[in-house]
């Protein structure tokens, strides 16, 4: 449903305003803004990883520009838990305004904190538990511990005079977790006798019937596929996915091989982990990536990042034969990840690369080697039964994630208008127990490319897709400033199409003849002829060639 763009009334007082700028329509770039008494909190700050259509993109950014000139009034951010996308947008918030404080799990904010080094930013920081209660600003917070895919991961309830709002942020209801840590459903049952006026909640597996299945349950397929291994092991997941490795670990020493962490990113987590506790790991078993390629290929375990086929991560490089692990025949690659919406033709890729090597690849679709994070349909239905809320917001993924969650919460007696379908920039004011749409914002993507953030635009997007696609046509041509008369050229040069330049032969008289008509009306502009070259080559090609290119055309007087 596309809500058109309109900006919201100045907001009532003892109302509060809740707007989502990312993480809506999309997986990825989790971040919610709410607004009471002219103070803004914030909810996650995540980042998105680009599409094969966004290319030399590195991350894609919620669009800051609400809060832009707002940032004295922003009294916190709360972080639910350690994913990149909900936290990754963080230290690009902080570069605008560097003592925002950040609130958030002990593990949670170590891992921002490690982030943050890498900006050379010294962060703010609020430690909280489950059960906690702060006052930041006018928002009283509770602190709820969820169950997910990576430990620490909390819900929140925002009290103020205007309603309580619950926000679980990323959970399923595992009820035997590596940890032991299961999501309060106690106190769920509890914030619902006292009344959720809004619930904001993760739809990520809203379209998945029944229950999502145990992380344990992964634990003795890990360990039949290691123990059955020839030679060497090598097993990707996100590298903030403490309970998977934790469970290959374990497989590992149960078999007497050792474990090396391969990936900046996922060293630097397990390190944090390890160091907080929430890592265990027998003595003797990790070792360093340069001493365990002089251990015999059976008793080694490598731990990498690039489950999602990223390209400059270990196992893309591995499959691309540009990796110091040269993956041969009997290895065995363990993918124990999900499929990231728009990643599946580059894991396929790479499945396919490590296969032609000789690897055996075990991943989610031929073995149990994967459970989401996520609750499903069942799990969803029994939280609406326990909260009552007066109003939901589904967020946390795309539309027909946001649609499937929206239906459950109807079946379990919820009203369609108290549902609200949203999108990033969407503006809901909460008062009285009713919510309800007073605008939309007008946002778009802020992509991070190399050092740049924000400076690449959709148009520089879709000249790189040409680039990529169709290819490169330059054409210079010196005219005479006074007559327009052609001086030298046309000179043709093309990159990335098959043909020979002798190809462009045919359209030279072409443009000769468009100049000529063109400076015999009087056009003695340079730019208005480089159109006309432009249109001339760009016609021709098209219907010679079949193709579309970028065309650059140069039209020099003297």
């Amino acid at each position: 449903m596309s809500i058109p763009i309109a900006d919201p009334a100045e907001l009532d007082e003892g109302t509060l305003r809740v707007t989502p700028l990312g993480g809506l329509g999309e997986i990825g770039r989790n971040m919610t803004m709410f607004e009471y008494e002219g103070k803004i909190l914030i909810v996650d700050c995540g980042v998105l990883f680009p599409e094969e259509h966004q290319p030399g993109v590195d991350l894609i950014l919620p669009d800051f520009e609400p809060i832009r000139d707002r940032l004295d009034d922003i009294v916190g951010v709360v972080l639910t838990h350690g994913h990149e996308d909900h936290i990754g947008a963080v230290p690009y918030l902080l570069r605008l305004k560097s003592d925002i404080p950040l609130i958030g799990s002990g593990l949670t904010l170590a891992l921002v904190e490690a982030k943050l080094k890498e900006h050379r930013i010294k962060a703010f920081t609020l430690t909280v538990k489950e059960g906690q209660q702060e006052k930041v600003g006018p928002f009283d917070l509770e602190f709820v511990a969820v169950n997910h895919s990576i430990p620490d991961a909390l819900a929140v309830a925002i009290r103020t005079p205007a309603g309580m709002v619950l926000a679980t942020g990323d959970f399923k209801m595992d009820q035997l977790p590596l940890d032991g840590r299961i999501t309060d459903l106690r106190a769920f049952s509890r914030l619902g006798e006292e009344g959720v006026d809004l619930f904001l909640v993760d739809s990520t597996n809203a379209d998945v019937p029944g229950f999502t299945p145990t992380e344990r349950s992964i634990g003795p397929v890990l360990d039949q596929v290691i123990g059955k291994a020839p030679r060497r092991v090598i097993v990707a997941s996100f590298s903030s996915h403490v309970h998977r490795v934790q469970q290959v670990i374990d497989a590992a020493a149960a078999h007497g091989r050792r474990v090396a962490f391969l990936g900046r990113s996922m060293v630097r987590n397990m390190t944090i982990a390890e160091q907080l506790g929430y890592l265990k790991v027998p003595d003797g078993v990790l070792i360093d990536f340069k001493k365990a390629r002089d251990l015999p290929d059976e008793q080694i375990v490598y731990m990498s990042t690039g489950s999602q086929g990223e390209p400059m991560a270990v196992l893309s490089r591995m499959a691309n034969m540009d990796h110091a692990i040269e993956v041969s025949e009997g290895d065995t690659v363990i993918l124990a990840s999900s499929l990231i919406p728009g990643n599946e033709n580059a894991v396929y890729r790479v499945i396919d690369g490590l296969t032609k090597l000789g690897a055996n690849v075990v991943h989610k679709a031929n073995a149990r080697v994967h459970v989401s994070g996520h609750a499903a349909a069942g799990e969803l239905l029994y939280c609406y039964n326990i909260l009552k809320p007066k109003n939901v917001l589904p967020v946390h993924g795309e539309y027909r994630h946001l649609m499937a969650n929206a239906k459950l919460a109807q079946d379990t007696g919820i009203a369609e208008e108290r549902t609200i379908i949203a999108s990033n920039g969407t503006v809901i004011d909460l008062k009285d127990g009713v919510a309800r749409v007073v605008g939309q914002l007008d946002l778009g993507f802020v992509y991070v490319d190399g050092s740049t953030v924000g400076e690449i635009t959709d148009a520089d997007l879709k000249d790189r897709r040409i680039l990529g696609e169709e290819g490169f046509v330059s054409v210079i041509v010196v005219v005479d400033a006074g007559t327009g008369r052609i001086i030298s050229g046309p000179e043709i040069h093309a990159r990335g199409i098959a043909e020979d330049d002798s190809v462009f032969d045919d359209v030279v008289p072409k443009i000769i003849a468009a100049l000529k008509d063109a400076s015999g009306n009087g056009v003695r502009d340079t730019h208005a002829l480089s159109q006309v070259v432009r249109r001339t080559i760009g016609r021709w090609v098209n219907q010679k060639l079949r193709r579309r290119p970028m065309i650059v055309p140069l039209v020099i007087e003297a």
